[in-house]
């Protein structure tokens, strides 16, 4: 594992948000465009809200999205409203760059629809990942699985969270990216970062290779 450790949460937020706006940058430079999966959850947020004041060519970003709880649209618990307010609503990307799941429709036909928008674009340069205390990442827990093969997104229907009805982006998908960088602080994380660690196969440790961006509560104990 890649781990790269910050000394509490708001370096932690900065830190991710310097190397983010330069993995974008890169990308940029060497295609021309960068697709970004964004993550849910108070980590990630915290990153946004330091990416929206960094030099990045937000006309050429596109935005995804790792997972989304099936909620009304512009539910304050969905992830897309988190992430425009911290960010998108901040900064100049183009609307249409913006693609969202729509979750409101119920798990089966949101997930067929943002299958069918992934596989109009690029694979994804970059997917921002969270990591949770039993070491599910997107709205991949522990048991989910296995997926059919195959597909970009799936419908979950059983999240021991509430909703218990999501979307996902599928294992096989988020390993196909260019990077994963996944976020974890607090003491909360210690003991799934461990398990990750030792070899224990948590939907976390199954999205390939990845860069842990951490602070050292999560992995210090």
């Amino acid at each position: 594992m890649d781990i790269r450790r910050s000394p509490d949460p708001q370096a932690l937020a900065i830190d991710a948000a310097v190397y983010i706006a330069g993995r974008i940058s890169d990308s940029i430079a060497e295609s021309g465009s960068c697709h970004l999966a964004l993550a849910g959850g108070r980590t990630p947020e915290a990153t946004y809200k330091c990416l929206r004041d960094m030099t990045i060519d937000w006309q050429r970003l596109h935005i995804w999205f790792g997972d989304e709880r099936c909620l009304p649209s512009g539910d304050e618990e969905r992830n897309d409203t988190m992430a425009r307010t911290a960010l998108l609503d901040h900064v100049p990307i183009p609307k249409e760059q913006i693609h969202t799941i729509a979750a409101e429709l119920g798990a089966t036909a949101a997930a067929s629809a943002y299958c069918e928008d992934l596989r109009l674009a690029p694979p994804l340069d970059l997917i921002l990942l969270g990591l949770g205390e039993d070491g599910h990442t997107a709205s991949i827990f522990p048991g989910h699985g296995p997926f059919p093969a195959g597909v970009e997104a799936v419908a979950i229907f059983d999240a021991p969270k509430p909703p218990p009805e999501r979307v996902s982006l599928s294992p096989a998908y988020i390993r196909q990216a260019s990077e994963r960088i996944v976020l974890a602080s607090g003491s909360s994380k210690q003991d799934a970062l461990k398990q990750i660690q030792a070899g224990k196969p948590l939907p976390a440790a199954k999205i390939g290779e990845a860069i842990w961006l951490v602070d050292e509560a999560a992995i210090s104990g």
